[in-house]
């Protein structure tokens, strides 16, 4: 279909040059009537004459072939697919993009710029929300508004005010405005800060994770035998989230001492990643098997992979982002992912395919698995945990079931999920 869109690539070229058809056909060194023909893609162009229309035309040949709209019809293809409520004419792409090289790029742009503001919303909702020393400095910033407010306020409806409680409504205003202005300031530093940072501050579980992921989520000298003390945890500044790394450091030691890495490495080669195999060949609970696959090197599964660590509450204990699949750091997550749903199911190996409502539209296989994490004692119920193992998927057989999941449901625009706790802050046509 792009080959022959060539001549009308070629007209739009023209006329855009500013040029007549006997002129290009002059400079290119054929009769207007052929060109007439090319335009009209009634006669295919290759080889030298395409070079030189392309010189007189000022563009890279492959601008008039497969030309810059390739990748625009993409971008379009994309857009349309978010778009609800509207079909677009799919089959018309090619020829859009290459008649409108410019009004094409202007919706691809619009449609990039909607998806990022998207997973901004998703973020700050998400932060504000749930990240608490966010909310505490929103507080301080609120209440010391109100009390300037309220002190401007005395100091402007009271005409009669001794001159002894005056000064003294000045210096309160003085030292609110001073704390208003620190408290900003802090609040300002905080969001600027908390991107780039490499220590988040505040919670725990995000010092770990930033830790784990300075690390490459590799610890060599927990495959060699090492105690966990021979790991450096210099870069986690509370000692709530030292605790917390050297918990899911235990973890990682046991686990590599169930699953040698050389071993490992050489059985994911011969017979794959599937973690039922492994957890059956070493001899190991899934729970172990489906960690250890998560942890290991890209070069031994060949592809990113992700994890989701919960309680029996839900709260998530560790994550460990793949890209694609968001995973919200302080709000709750969705309650349709499959680490919920094991939990329901103690011992039961779940796998599900899984697609996140929003602008991506990657397929996940996810894997995951309940078990008693502790045992306080007889006629004592278990303390259950459930791990999740994501990887992306290329591609799903014609008969496998994919399940719609969310982030969280403040930001999931599905209307119709029956696990919805609450309204989303984003509409279906966002």
């Amino acid at each position: 279909m792009r080959d022959t869109l060539t001549g009308s690539r070629i007209r739009e070229r023209r006329q855009i040059a500013g040029l007549r058809q006997a002129e290009l056909a002059r400079l290119a060194g054929i009769s207007a009537s052929y060109l007439n023909l090319i335009e009209h893609n009634r006669r295919r162009i290759g080889g030298k004459l395409l070079v030189d229309i392309a010189t007189a035309l000022s563009v890279e040949p492959s601008v008039l072939t497969q030309g810059i709209e390739a990748t625009l019809v993409s971008a379009l293809r994309e857009a349309a697919e978010d778009a609800v409520g509207q079909q677009a004419e799919l089959d018309g792409l090619e020829e859009f993009a290459g008649r409108f090289p410019g009004w094409a790029a202007v919706l691809a742009q619009m449609h990039r710029r909607v998806v990022s503001l998207e997973r901004n919303v998703e973020i700050l909702s998400d932060r504000l929300t749930h990240d608490p020393q966010l909310a505490d400095s929103m507080h301080e910033v609120l209440s010391t508004a109100a009390a300037i407010r309220s002190t401007a306020a005395i100091l402007a409806d009271t005409e009669d005010i001794e001159a002894e409680w005056r000064e003294r409504f000045h210096k309160n205003l003085h030292q609110d405005a001073e704390r208003l202005a620190d408290s900003s300031k802090a609040l300002v530093t905080f969001l600027d800060e908390s991107d780039t940072a490499v220590d988040p501050r505040g919670v725990p579980l995000e010092e770990v994770e930033a830790f784990f992921q300075t690390r490459n989520f590799i610890f060599p000298e927990l495959e060699d035998g090492g105690e966990v003390d021979s790991v450096d945890l210099g870069n986690l500044n509370t000692a709530a989230a030292r605790a917390v790394a050297r918990d899911m450091l235990e973890t990682l030691r046991a686990d590599a001492q169930a699953m040698p890495l050389d071993a490992v490495a050489s059985f994911v080669q011969g017979e794959g990643p599937d973690p039922i195999d492994l957890a059956r060949h070493f001899s190991v609970d899934m729970a172990t098997a489906l960690r250890r696959v998560a942890l290991l090197p890209e070069s031994i599964v060949s592809e990113p992979v992700g994890m989701v660590l919960c309680d029996a509450s839900g709260s998530i204990l560790f994550l460990k982002p793949v890209s694609g699949f968001a995973m919200p750091r302080h709000g709750e997550a969705c309650p349709l992912w499959p680490v919920f749903t094991a939990l329901n199911r103690p011992l039961v190996p779940v796998r599900k395919h899984v697609v996140q409502t929003g602008r991506a539209s990657a397929t996940f296989e996810c894997f995951a698995y309940a078990w008693p994490h502790t045992v306080a004692g007889y006629d004592q119920d278990p303390a259950y945990r459930s791990v999740m193992l994501v990887r992306p998927v290329q591609e799903t057989t014609g008969d496998a079931a994919v399940t719609k999941v969310g982030s969280n449901c403040r930001v999931c625009p599905s209307n119709t999920c029956t696990a919805r706790r609450e309204p989303s802050i984003l509409s279906e046509g966002f």
